[in-house]
């Protein structure tokens, strides 16, 4: 069984459990914030922002949404809304397009509908928010999270290291790279496991570098 189906299974299953529990302990939530890096399974807005055919701003995207279209490329709530109620959140994490002020300190969504591992995958529909791109977006919020917490640097590292950090990407470096020869020279000039091996280490290194750099020896990837 290939990885994708593996996760797509993993997260369905994980999104079952989650609608079939009618009650949740009312409480704090389990982790103090919540930062999610993905694709449009994870967007819930911030392609609202970029000059794209990639976005999700219009009906019936929303159509069993409260606030109806908000970005999010589904017709209600997505999995990151989901595993934020599961977690005991009020409301949801918002996009890193649209997050002010102390609602930062809860967690940020950087999600980029059409985003891959790789720089220039998506770049056919128009802009979009690299995997890359998101990780510096977070480097943005490391900074406003100092200023938040007082500057205090160890104060700042210990908040975060406490957060949980999911990320979902890599099925469009297949479906808007690898398989789109007509943009894309990836598919003549890699076998599909020399490609594959290259998007793990790629992926490998943006979280062990950029991620973990960033925020001390972080086990909660």
């Amino acid at each position: 069984m290939n990885s994708c189906l593996r996760t797509w299974i993993m997260l369905s299953m994980l999104l079952f459990i989650i609608m079939k529990s009618q009650k949740f302990v009312k409480g704090e939530p389990l982790v103090p914030c919540l930062f999610f890096m993905g694709s449009s399974t994870f967007d819930n807005g911030n392609n609202n922002f970029l000059v794209t055919k990639a976005n999700s701003n219009y009906l019936p995207y929303g159509i069993d949404y409260p606030d109806g279209p908000t970005g999010r490329f589904s017709n209600g709530r997505n999995i990151p809304d989901f595993l934020a109620q599961f977690l005991r959140f009020d409301n949801p994490i918002p996009p890193f397009a649209s997050a002010r002020g102390l609602e930062i300190l809860r967690g940020v969504n950087y999600a980029s509908g059409q985003a891959g591992i790789r720089d220039e995958t998506g770049f056919q529909v128009g802009d979009w928010f690299s995997l890359n791109r998101q990780l510096l977006n977070h480097k943005t919020t490391i900074s406003r999270f100092s200023r938040l917490l007082g500057r205090n640097v160890g104060v700042t590292k210990d908040y975060l290291n406490k957060c949980l950090y999911i990320v979902n990407i890599g099925i469009n470096d297949y479906t808007s790279n690898y398989f789109l020869p007509q943009y894309y020279s990836t598919s003549l000039v890699y076998t599909p496991d020399q490609f594959a091996a290259i998007l793990i280490r790629q992926y490998a290194q943006q979280l062990r570098d950029d991620v973990r750099v960033q925020i001390g020896k972080n086990r909660n990837i």
